[in-house]
Order: structure tokens, then sequence, then C-alpha cells
């Protein structure tokens, strides 16, 4: 599979930075653009999403091949990995997969648990919304207010719309295998094992996805982890505090 792809940045070591669900590596260009002064970045949209290709399978094993063989097409044995929500996830699955080929990992916003339920009614919503009716974004955005009362998380999910020639709208994320495979994506990190190189999770403070009890289960996992959290950020912790996000990456990985 053949991924959209970003790169910065020409020297330090590799950094590869992987995008939540119904995101892109868009997400994070800003500060990729920063930390591509220190290290060399890598982004691609995941399966499903953006501009990378379709597919009828998605879970956290394809997804960290998927990562397996990013690396290798780009002939990186090793790399330190930023994840943010589902892209945390396929870090922490892909370190305790292939921990020979991860050097240190942070994972933001998101525990090796089960979240079900999450985005039910986004998906709801999403699916359910007639895109043949509308030449608009102002009106697709306003057609969902009532499942999505949130402008912040509107905005962002419409950044997956994209217009075709005759000016009508189709996403571009695969939403029906999403919608299909969504108790995956939201289940547990499928496998066992330590990663003991250091590992870092970040926390929103205005976030539950990451509870006070969730710490034993990622010490288990990831015996060297350091929890932190940026009090005044939700779950997308790197829109709401781009420049704590900024020192935490740069410390942590030039360690």
């Amino acid at each position: 599979m053949k991924f959209h792809e970003k790169s910065y940045g020409r020297s330090g070591p590799p950094l590869i930075i992987l995008h939540g669900l119904f995101g892109s590596l868009d997400n994070w260009a800003t500060l990729a653009k920063e930390f591509a002064k220190t290290f060399r970045i890598f982004t691609f949209d995941a399966r499903n999403h953006g501009r990378s290709p379709h597919s009828s399978v998605i879970n956290y094993e394809v997804m960290a091949d998927d990562l397996l063989g990013f690396m290798k097409s780009h002939h990186l044995d090793s790399a330190h990995l930023l994840g943010h929500s589902m892209g945390g996830k396929t870090v922490m699955q892909f370190a305790l997969t292939y921990p020979e080929r991860s050097d240190r990992i942070m994972v933001v916003d998101v525990a090796p648990r089960s979240y079900p339920g999450k985005h039910d009614t986004i998906l709801d919503a999403l699916c359910n919304l007639q895109l043949d009716r509308y030449r608009e974004r102002k009106e697709a955005d306003e057609a969902l207010q009532l499942s999505i009362p949130s402008p912040a998380t509107r905005q962002f999910l419409l950044k997956n719309l994209a217009r075709n020639e005759d000016g009508s709208f189709q996403w571009k994320m695969n939403l029906p295998s999403l919608k299909r495979h969504y108790p995956e994506i939201a289940g547990n990190i499928t496998v066992a094992g330590k990663f003991t190189k250091p590992a870092m999770f970040i926390k929103g403070g205005r976030s539950h996805y990451i509870l006070e009890e969730d710490r034993s289960a990622i010490r288990n996992l990831f015996p060297k982890a350091i929890i932190a959290t940026i009090n005044h950020a939700g779950h997308w912790v790197h829109a709401d505090a781009p420049e704590e996000m900024k020192q935490f990456v740069l410390k942590f990985f030039s360690a």
C-alpha cells in the first residue's frame, strides 16, 4: 500500500508522526516544521484516511504493519515514534511488536485499552449526512450542529470533505469502513509483552482518555513510561497547546 506522505528536515534522527481517527498528516504540519529543525520528520495518512488508499480492513495489527512497510520503504532500521489517539495506539502496537525498530515513543492522550462508543454519535452523524444536497461547507456544518454541537469538532471533521468537479462533495476518508471496523479501532492493543525503552504519555488535562486507573496498565506494558499532563488541553493536545507539546517533544526525543 502506497501512503500519502510528507517529510520535513534533512538531518537528525528520524521521527515518525501518526495522526488520530478522522485526521490526516496535515493535523501535525505546523509542529512538524518546528520539529524538523532537530529531526528528520516523516508523516503519512493512515489507511482509510486523507489521501491514502482505502481498505476493507483496519485494525492495529495491520496499521502496525503499515508503519513497518513505511519504514522499510524509507530504509529506516528504527525511528522515534509519536502518535495521537488512534495513531498512539498504533505506536503502542508497533513498539510492542517490533521493539528493535522503535527507539523512543510518545503517545498523546490515549491508553492501551478499549473506548467503546466514544465516537458512535459522530460516525452516525457523518454517515447520515446527505452530501449531494450541499454545495457549501457551511451547509454541511449547519446540518451537523444538532448531533455535533462543538464548532471545533465540526471544523476538524469537515476537513475530510473533498469537492468533486461538478461542485458536489465526497469524503476523503473511507467512512463506511471506519464505521464497520470502529469496534476494532476503539478496542484494546492486541499484543502482549513489554517495551522497555523510554516512553512518554501526554495527557490532556481536560480530556478523559487517560484516567488514573490507566496508569498501572500503561506501566505494565511500558515500564519506563513517564506520564505528563498539559492541564489546559483537551483530547487534541497538539492543537490546544502547541507550544507545550513542542517543548515536550523536543526535550523527550533529544534526551
